[in-house]
C-alpha cells in the first residue's frame, strides 16, 4: 500500500487530528513538517495543515485540504476499521461531534492560546522553532513577534474577543467536566472504538490539554482522565476493536447526551446566527450564546458546515431521524436541522 504524503505541524490540531487517525485506521503515511516538503510538490490554493497530495482520477498529484471530506474518502478508500459508525442515526451524531470539536472547540484553543502572555510567550517560542531550519535567539524572537501578530490578527475570525472570551472559557470547563464524567465508563465518545468526533475533538485537546500553558494547567487539574485520553488516543494503530463496539443509537448514556446538550447550548445558536449573517452579506455576527452578547466576523465555511450537517439529517430514514431527535431533544439543536 503506497504511503500517503502530508505536510503538517505538530501545533497544528488538525494536523494531529488527521495522523491520529491515519494510525488508528493502519494507513500508511509520510509526515513531513510545514517547510520542508519537496519545492515541486503541487500547493493548495488555500494553505491549511495538513496537506495531503493525492492523485486525481488521472493520475495527477493534487494538494488537498480539509479534514472533514478526507475522512470521508478514506472511508471508501482504505478498508478495514471504519471511523463512521454503520447507523445513519449514530453517523449524523457522529457528524455533529466532530464538526463541534472542528469549529466550536476550535475557538477555545484559539482563544487560550493568544489571549494570555503565558500563552502567546510559549507558543510565540515553540511553534516558529518547529519550522525547517535552526533559528538563533534574534531570529527565534523575531519569527515569534511575527508569528503571534499574525495569528492575534485572526481572533476576529475565530471570535475570541473581550466580550466572548468568559463565554468560549465557561464552554470549554463544561466540556472537559463533561468529557471527564463520560471517559469513567466509555473508551471513546460512541463507545468502544473512535468515531470520527473523537479525532476532531482530540485535535483540538492535544494543544488545549497538552501545549498551551494556561488551559493545560486547567485540565489536568479537573481532568485527569482526559489529559490521559489525549496521550493514548495520539495512537491508537495497536488496538483492536469490535464491529459491535458502537454504542446502541436507541439507548444512549446519559453522558453522552449531555455532551450533546453542551454543544447544542453553544454552537448552534453560532451556527444559525453565522448563517444568517452570511446570508444577508452583514459585516458582524451579533447574537447571544448561554444568556450572554457574541459577537465576531461571519465566517463563510462555518455556514457550509451547517448546511452539510442539514443534508446528512434530510438524507435519514424516518427511523433513524427519530432516534436523531430523541438524542437531540431538549437542546439548541431542536429545528436547527429542519
Amino acid at each position: 500500500m503506497e504511503s500517503l504524503p502530508l505536510i503538517g505541524a505538530p501545533g497544528s490540531p488538525y494536523t494531529r487530528k488527521m495522523v491520529a487517525l491515519l494510525r488508528y485506521r493502519r494507513i500508511p503515511y509520510r509526515y513531513i513538517y510545514r517547510g520542508r516538503e519537496p519545492a515541486d510538490w503541487p500547493r493548495a490554493k488555500v494553505p491549511l495543515l495538513p496537506t495531503f497530495i493525492l492523485k486525481d482520477a488521472d493520475g495527477t498529484a493534487q494538494a488537498v485540504t480539509d479534514s472533514t471530506p478526507l475522512i470521508r474518502r478514506f472511508e471508501s478508500a482504505y478498508a478495514g476499521r471504519p471511523v463512521r459508525p454503520p447507523s445513519p442515526a449514530l453517523a449524523f451524531l457522529d457528524s455533529l461531534l466532530e464538526d463541534y470539536g472542528d469549529e466550536w472547540l476550535t475557538k477555545a484553543m484559539f482563544h487560550y492560546r493568544w489571549a494570555y502572555q503565558q500563552d502567546i510567550d510559549h507558543a510565540s517560542g515553540v511553534l516558529p522553532s518547529c519550522g525547517p531550519a535552526p533559528l538563533d535567539d534574534d531570529s527565534l524572537a523575531a519569527m515569534g513577534r511575527a508569528f503571534s501578530g499574525r495569528q492575534i490578527s485572526r481572533l476576529r475570525y475565530v471570535g475570541s474577543n473581550e466580550v466572548t472570551g468568559p463565554v468560549i472559557e465557561d464552554s470549554y470547563v463544561r466540556f472537559v467536566d463533561l468529557l471527564e464524567a463520560h471517559l469513567k465508563s466509555h473508551r471513546f465518545l460512541l463507545g468502544d472504538r473512535p468515531g470520527a468526533g473523537d479525532f476532531g475533538v482530540y485535535g483540538q485537546l492535544t494543544q488545549l490539554a497538552h501545549m498551551d500553558p494556561t488551559p493545560s494547567t486547567l485540565t489536568e487539574r479537573r481532568a485527569p482522565r482526559v489529559y490521559a485520553w489525549v496521550w493514548t488516543t495520539d495512537d491508537l494503530g495497536g488496538i483492536e476493536v469490535a464491529d459491535d463496539g458502537w454504542l446502541d443509537p436507541a439507548a444512549l448514556p446519559e453522558t453522552l447526551l449531555a455532551i450533546l446538550a453542551e454543544t447544542g447550548r453553544v454552537y448552534a445558536p453560532l451556527l444559525l446566527a453565522n448563517a444568517a449573517a452570511v446570508m444577508a452579506g452583514a459585516q458582524s455576527v451579533e447574537t447571544t450564546i448561554d444568556g450572554k452578547p457574541w459577537s465576531q466576523q461571519p465566517f463563510v465555511y462555518q455556514a457550509k458546515c451547517l448546511g452539510w450537517l442539514r443534508e446528512e439529517y434530510a438524507a435519514l430514514g424516518e427511523t433513524d431521524r427519530a432516534l436523531v431527535d430523541k438524542a437531540l431533544a431538549g437542546t439548541g439543536w431542536v429545528g436547527v436541522f429542519g
